[in-house]
């Protein structure tokens, strides 16, 4: 089932860059980096440890840009 991409969303994606590394962005922001894979392509991942999940509270799972951006910067050298 295809997901829309909210504002914040874009938004988001479209400032990725100027994100601290220390900074962290939930799962639609991912799959819009990982070039649009489903949610469960994200949750293999992290259940293969290719990504590393953050808990800011019980309900609100993250992941960490600097984290994001070593992974793409390694996918980018293959």
């Amino acid at each position: 089932m295809a997901q829309k991409v909210t504002i914040n969303e874009a938004l988001a994606l479209s400032n990725f860059d100027n994100l601290p590394a220390t900074s962290f962005v939930r799962l639609p922001v991912v799959r819009g980096l990982l070039g649009g894979v489903s949610a469960a392509t994200v949750w293999r991942m992290v259940k293969a440890g290719t990504l590393r999940t953050h808990k800011l509270t019980p309900r609100t799972t993250t992941f960490n840009v600097g984290e994001l951006r070593s992974l793409l910067a390694a996918k980018a050298v293959q």
